[in-house]
């Protein structure tokens, strides 16, 4: 039993021994000194990047200070906004308020001449900064902004140029932020042409429809009053961008509602819809302009005709279709 005790011992101890060289020669291979060096510089990098691409403003460049002061290895680290104010500075007791005044002073020179702006002993002789380094933060072809950083020595070239890769970083990052935002207000723009595309024909053709039933049909001049009220309720709501297929259509509903007591038995409308896509987002308004073009453009030419709204599932994606049979389009206009 003692021998078997011993071959076990001998064992565990030789695995141990593999364990330990293997661990030593995996640090060795991916966990070098520079290798951890990039990784931290990348790890501080995206912390940065996660502060400012929602934009640059007071609470972003508080956020982003940390990681940019990591970066740039300066003792002091402050942002400004394009306009040459202040957004935020770290806490170091480097930023005395001759420091500060100088800073702001740095910023704006920066930003008008879009070039670094070194400013030495910016408190005088004996105060512990030595020099303030502002970069300008560029967006595009315009001035977004400075970095300012304090440093409590000269800097050299190797500094500066460190500097002025985070400041470009920087800059970058807020770029890709307006463009966010310049994507967002496209996207709204393109909802608002939507809405604006229900036709005042259209709305013009609904009422004298609903006139010439008053006394006709009263009934149906009431429900179609009904229907004309939700359909504009829905149609200049302001409930945001986008919208269920399933609410989409209820309302394409009332518009084809409206525009058969129009045409009468002309029109015929044929619907072929998944129930498993119904419940899919998709930006408002974006089929019944397609609807009413149909109607307005394919069918009323003619005096009527057939439209066929077709959603279905195809996979991760949702496809919706909007056909007639109507006068069709010159295909070389097309």
């Amino acid at each position: 039993m003692s021998s078997d005790l011993a071959a076990i011992v001998v064992v565990l101890a030789a695995l141990i021994v593999v364990g330990l060289v293997v661990l030593i020669r995996t640090r060795r291979v991916v966990a070098t000194p520079t290798e951890r060096a990039v990784h931290t510089a990348l790890h501080t990098a995206s912390l940065a990047a996660r502060s400012l691409r929602g934009g640059l403003g007071a609470e972003s460049a508080r956020d982003a200070l940390p990681p940019l002061r990591s970066l740039t290895a300066a003792q002091g680290v402050a942002l400004y906004d394009a306009d040459a104010e202040a957004l935020a500075h770290d806490d170091d007791p480097v930023w005395t308020t001759r420091v500060l005044t100088a800073a702001d002073a740095a910023a704006a020179s920066a930003l008008a001449q879009q070039r670094r702006v070194l400013v030495n002993d910016p408190s005088g002789p004996d105060s512990p900064v030595r020099a303030l380094v502002a970069e300008p933060l560029i967006a595009g072809d315009a001035g977004a902004g400075a970095l300012v950083v304090a440093t409590v020595s000269r800097p050299g070239p190797g500094m500066l140029g460190a500097i002025a890769e985070v400041a470009r970083y920087v800059s970058d990052q807020v770029e890709l932020a307006e463009l966010d935002a310049s994507r967002a207000r496209l996207d709204r723009a393109e909802v608002l042409a939507l809405r604006a595309q229900i036709s005042p024909h259209f709305i013009y053709n609904a009422l004298n429809t609903i006139a010439s039933f008053v006394r006709t049909d009263p009934d149906r001049a009431r429900e179609l009053i009904i229907e004309f009220a939700d359909f504009t309720r829905y149609s200049f709501r302001a409930a945001g961008e986008y919208t269920l297929l399933s609410d989409e259509l209820r309302n394409i509903d009332r518009y084809l509602t409206l525009e058969r007591a129009r045409f009468g038995p002309a029109l015929d409308v044929k619907l072929h819809v998944a129930p498993e896509v119904l419940g899919v987002v998709l930006p408002f308004l974006a089929l019944q302009p397609l609807v009413e073009n149909a109607v307005r453009h394919g069918l009323a030419a003619k005096g009527g005709g057939s439209i066929t709204i077709t959603a279905r599932d195809e996979g991760t994606d949702c496809v919706i279709t909007v056909e007639d049979d109507g006068v069709g389009m010159d295909p070389e206009l097309l």
